[in-house]
Parts: structure tokens; sequence; C-alpha cells
């Protein structure tokens, strides 16, 4: 098992990263959380990861903090719930916003992600209720990420974007309302806080 990596970050294209570990290059998806406090490229960067093993072949996910990868597996223990619907809620919530909705009880914040339904949204409430408070012993301990480096990247954004669900029309309307020369990370941001509004 692949617990944790430490590399230089060879490539970034929301939401899959290239992380170089000696010579060894290792593609890894992250939610959107962990993208926006990635650094520059070219720098070192450590990554909780999870592995997973499946007939299609092998699959590691990357996460910032360690509450990020309990997030993450206790959302695939869910029925229903895959790594893409998993990884969609942690770009959709960050872990506390995650940990906050689960304990109110509120499926209107689920259900603004995309790929959420109703029931889904009800079985994730159900079954998280009292098991995702146990899984993160960091959370009252953990602190923001840091924005990534500026620069104009709206064709990662619109990737990033249809990625997570969204279909074109409402990748390139979203992106569209960006100020020019924004970021990729905060570009990604605005353009889903513009989406959550829709």
């Amino acid at each position: 098992m692949i617990g944790r990596l430490t590399g230089r970050l060879a490539e970034k294209a929301p939401p899959q990263i290239l992380l170089d570990v000696n010579g060894v290059g290792y593609e890894l998806e992250v939610p959107m959380s962990t993208f926006y406090g990635l650094p520059a490229t070219g720098q070192t960067v450590t990554l909780a990861t999870h592995l997973a093993v499946r007939e299609d072949g092998h699959f590691l996910y990357g996460f910032a903090s360690e509450d990020e990868r309990a997030a993450f597996r206790q959302l695939l223990k869910v029925a229903g719930v895959g790594a893409r619907t998993a990884l969609a809620v942690l770009s959709g919530l960050s872990v506390s916003d995650l940990a906050q909705a689960i304990a109110l009880q509120e499926s209107g914040r689920l259900i603004k992600i995309p790929g959420i339904g109703k029931k889904t949204a009800e079985r994730l409430l159900l079954e998280l209720r009292d098991k995702l408070p146990k899984a993160l012993p960091g959370l009252a301990a953990a602190g923001g990420l840091a924005t990534a480096a500026p620069g104009d990247g709206r064709s990662d954004i619109v990737h990033a974007l249809l990625a997570l669900g969204y279909n074109e029309k409402e990748a390139l309307a979203a992106v569209k309302t960006l100020p020019e020369g924004v970021g990729v990370s905060d570009g990604i941001r605005q353009a889903l806080k513009g989406l959550s509004k829709a």
C-alpha cells in the first residue's frame, strides 16, 4: 500500500497531477481542495495517498491532509459512492464544511455538488453521521491551504469543471464570467461558487 508520497510536482492538469518521486512519475487524482493548495510546478510536495486496486487498473489518489484522506475513505464506504463521487464531494466542500453539513444534517449543501442527488445526499447524511467525526482527529487543528500561483489557465479550469461533472455549456459559461488573467486555482474556486448559485 502506498500511504504517502513526497516528490517534485511535474504536471498539473486538474483533477490530475504527476508527481516525480526519484525519477518515477506517479499519476494521482486529487480533489480541488488539495489542488488549490499545491505549490508551483517544479516544487516539492508531500501528499497522503490512497491506492485503489480495481479490475480495470490501479488508481492513486492524493490529499493535502490526513483528514481529507480519512474523509475520502469514509465516503467510499457509503453504498453507491465511488472514487469520482467522493472526489466531487471533497472538491465541493472542505472537510470541515462536510463535517458541519453531516453534523447539522444539511442535505441542501450536498445536493449542490454535481453528481449528488437527493437520495445520495440523504444516504451520506445517514451513514456518515456517527462515522465521519471519529475518522477526523485532526479536524480541529486543520488550517487553510495557500492558493497556487496566478496565471491564465482557462482551459485547465474548463477541464476541471468537466471532470467534476458539469457539462461543457455550464463550464464554458462559468469561465466566461471570470476576470482576465485569473489563476487556475482561483478560477476553479470562483467558477464553482458561481455554478453553485445557478
